[in-house]
């Protein structure tokens, strides 16, 4: 039985008293959490990434080509001397300090391709020379370079320190009949629009993240909850149905033992029950008999008066009955086709025919239906308990009343006679052998009597009812 409750207590999912568990709907939404949020995350960091990516390179490349159209006419002397002359700075410097540019561009460097400084807005940076950067070799390899805010290399001094945000662009200028690349045009636009754009499409990438993210979130808790409360229910209904298996499975216990007891009491009883009527016979019909088989030689040859004859036959005349009524108390009559209130009425009829006495019969006029058992057990309870109350009451006040109830079904038969000690009495084979017959049926029988106050009996089988 307990191996049967652990395995149904595995099957159904359920955690030892005393300790708590999270529901799996919790579980779910904690784990798909922290599943979600990092997955969510990781690619709203390669949205925002790319979309910084892709609108920094777009408006780099817009200025470069604007600027490229401007500023390449006026650095064609570095194809061939790798400097700018006096002309050229003078137009340089005109021209970034009125119009658009003068609005759009923050600072303004050319490199020669070896990464040497021949002009800047910044006179101190010009004729020095400087590490190589990632956007001085992209640009030099011919491809435009546009990095946002990143302003850590030595030359970004300047920039650094202006403290507004900053598009800083690598675009290469070339030899307009030969492609070929003279020089490197580094220039820093103020991005404030910009920066303003990025930060509104950033925060807008994030908030559909963050939407679509709760949708996915929300859609599977709703359907782990509702898998979930499936469970829970199916989980109390099988704790439900295991408990009640154990209580069967202890009550099946009990009235197995009581069956093996009963069974291994029952060997014991036959025997007494045969030597009972061995006891019986011996010393009832057989004593009679032998009564008169010693007087028959002298009533048959006419030598005893008709007084001795007389006697003679009134003792063939009792053995006879005795042994009638012991048959009579063996054998039943034909019980399978009659309903149980016929049972109960040819008990009681026949004890009041055999005893001339007279029975108060209590009962309802209908009663549940009983097995062949049964109505074998209620017609010896019936029988035994009535011979019983004629015997050692006198037929004193005898009653039966039959009731049924939520308990099952119950039958009472009592007597006004000198009742018993129970405990100080020798019970007989009668009701030994009754409480037994009911015990096998999953029945119990009680027995109340006490010294002058008569003798009540009462047989209980369970789970009869109208």
């Amino acid at each position: 039985m307990a191996e049967a409750r652990q395995i149904a207590g595995v099957l159904s999912g359920s955690i030892p008293r005393g300790q708590s568990e999270p529901s799996l709907s919790r579980q779910f939404v904690l784990a798909a959490a922290v599943v979600l949020i990092f997955g969510m995350g990781t690619i709203g960091l390669w949205v925002s990434s790319r979309i910084e990516e892709a609108v920094t390179h777009n408006a780099a490349a817009a200025t470069a080509l604007y600027v490229d159209s401007i500023i390449a006419p006026l650095t064609q002397d570095m194809a061939d001397s790798g400097t700018l002359t006096e002309g050229a700075k003078l137009a340089l410097k005109e021209t970034l300090s009125q119009g658009v540019l003068s609005q759009k561009m923050f600072s303004f460097k050319i490199w020669t391709p070896d990464g040497k400084i021949v002009f800047s807005n910044e006179d101190s940076l010009i004729g020095k020379r400087f590490g190589m950067t990632e956007g001085l070799s992209e640009a030099r390899a011919g491809r435009i370079h546009a990095e946002f805010e990143h302003l850590g290399e030595a030359e970004n001094a300047l920039e650094s320190a202006s403290g507004i945000p900053l598009l800083e662009i690598y675009s290469p200028i070339r030899e307009p009949w030969s492609g070929k690349i003279i020089a490197i045009a580094e220039f820093y636009e103020a991005a404030q629009d910009l920066r303003h754009e990025l930060n509104i499409a950033q925060l807008q990438s994030w908030l559909v993240v963050a939407v679509v993210t709760l949708c996915m979130l929300g859609l599977l808790y709703g359907i782990v909850a509702r898998g979930s409360r499936l469970i829970v229910s199916q989980r109390s209904a099988l704790n439900e149905k295991v408990e009640t298996l154990s209580r069967l499975l202890t009550q099946n216990a009990v009235l197995h033992r009581r069956v093996e007891q009963a069974a291994r009491r029952s060997a014991n009883l036959n025997e007494r029950y045969l030597r009972r009527i061995s006891a019986e016979l011996h010393d009832g019909p057989a004593q009679l008999l032998a009564f008169a088989s010693l007087r028959f030689p002298s009533v048959k040859e006419g030598t005893t008066d008709g007084d001795e004859a007389r006697r003679v036959k009134d003792a063939l005349d009792e053995a006879m009955r005795e042994i009638r009524n012991i048959c009579r108390g063996l054998t039943l009559p034909e019980l399978e086709t009659l309903s149980p209130v016929d049972v109960i009425n040819r008990a009681v009829s026949a004890h009041e025919s055999r005893t001339g006495t007279e029975v108060m019969l209590e009962r309802a006029a209908t009663l549940p239906a009983l097995s062949q058992a049964e109505k074998i057990c209620v017609y010896r309870f019936l029988q035994e308990t009535l011979n019983n109350a004629a015997r050692h009451a006198g037929a004193k006040g005898q009653r039966v009343v039959v009731k049924v109830g939520p308990d099952g079904f119950s039958l009472t038969v009592s007597d006004d006679g000198p009742g018993f000690d129970r405990a100080a009495s020798h019970e007989g084979l009668g009701l030994v052998g009754l409480e037994e017959r009911i015990a096998s049926l999953g029945g119990k029988l009680h027995v109340e009597s006490a010294p002058n106050r008569g003798t009540r009996l009462t047989m209980n089988l369970p789970g009869k009812t109208e």
